[in-house]
């Protein structure tokens, strides 16, 4: 027989299920009283979150972005009840869509029944969209969540066109939504507000573009009358192996692009491997240019244009 676990493990171990987190409900279900939660608090072992939900701070996995926006949501969750689930922009970062800026993390996307079912809560943002109930999903069991589809469907409408294009290059590289989708995510947004001017930029989306920046810098080109003629482009040496696979490639300018992001290409071993990367491109391909872009440049359009065209000479 099993033995009869007290009401403090079991509360960890139902914390533990939900990325550190648990409600007032949960935590009297099994035993614990008010007191006990009080003195929890008090004693710097668990922290309020919401009203009537908690964070056991031995299981919050503060390192970890991932884990982290996870156990805010399932917070949010239990605050506002079984009905709700994330979704929006809280939802994009969920299923790791890159692309918008960093500004929003502080609020919690939630999409709940209908309006006026639950009061305002600080730090979660209440939605009342129609949802169907397969646009719905759950991660790990516990968490509700709109699936990428619908959580790209809802956020595109509110963001401008270079953040939404970086959404649909980010989703599409990552395999969350396919390009036979794209008209049903576009069916989706039918009619309401901020739909029509979507429908071209999915023009502009491509799946390639491994990095928000790649996708930015290539709106910038394409804006500019210089669009790349192919992305993460493979050069290969005389034996026919590759040597290298670039972010953009203008055939015409025999010229290389690289979207230099501040932290994939920061780190010794990653400098190195670019170094002997483009030691090998100089020596089979010698008359091939390398140009590389960071964020910075993105704002100044006219120099990453400018750097691009001058080597039509």
């Amino acid at each position: 027989m099993d033995p009869i676990l007290p009401p403090q493990a079991v509360a960890l171990d139902t914390a533990a299920r939900q990325y550190g987190v648990l409600s007032w409900d949960q935590a009297k279900h099994i035993g614990l009283t008010k007191s006990d939660v009080r003195r929890f608090v008090r004693n710097g072992n668990w922290r309020r979150v919401y009203p009537r939900v908690y964070a056991v701070l031995a299981l919050v996995d503060a390192t970890d972005p991932g884990l982290r926006l996870r156990a805010k949501a399932m917070a949010a969750q239990l605050a506002l009840g079984e009905a709700s689930f994330v979704g929006g922009r809280t939802a994009v970062r969920l299923w790791g869509i890159q692309g918008l800026p960093e500004g929003d993390l502080h609020e919690t996307h939630m999409v709940i029944p209908a309006r006026g079912t639950q009061r305002h809560i600080a730090g979660i943002t209440l939605h009342t969209w129609k949802t169907r109930p397969e646009q719905v999903t759950t991660i790990d069991g516990v968490l509700r969540s709109a699936t990428p589809q619908r959580a790209l469907a809802d956020t595109l409408l509110d963001v401008d066109r270079e953040t939404a294009v970086c959404l649909m290059d980010s989703a599409l590289n990552k395999g969350l939504i396919g390009a036979e989708e794209i008209e049903e995510v576009e069916r989706v947004n039918w009619r309401r507000r901020g739909s029509v001017r979507l429908r071209g930029w999915w023009r502009s989306a491509d799946g390639r573009a491994e990095s928000p920046l790649e996708t930015r810098v290539r709106l910038v080109c394409v804006d500019g009358g210089l669009p790349p003629t192919d992305l993460q482009h493979r050069f290969f040496d005389g034996r026919g192996r590759c040597i290298a696979r670039v972010d953009f490639w203008w055939e015409d300018l025999d010229l290389i692009g690289e979207a230099d992001g501040i932290g994939p290409h920061g780190s010794p071993r990653v400098l190195a491997r670019d170094r002997t990367r483009q030691n090998a491109l100089q020596l089979w391909h010698p008359s091939t240019r390398i140009v590389r872009f960071t964020w910075g440049d993105l704002n100044r359009p006219e120099y990453i244009l400018a750097t691009v065209a001058r080597h039509r000479a």
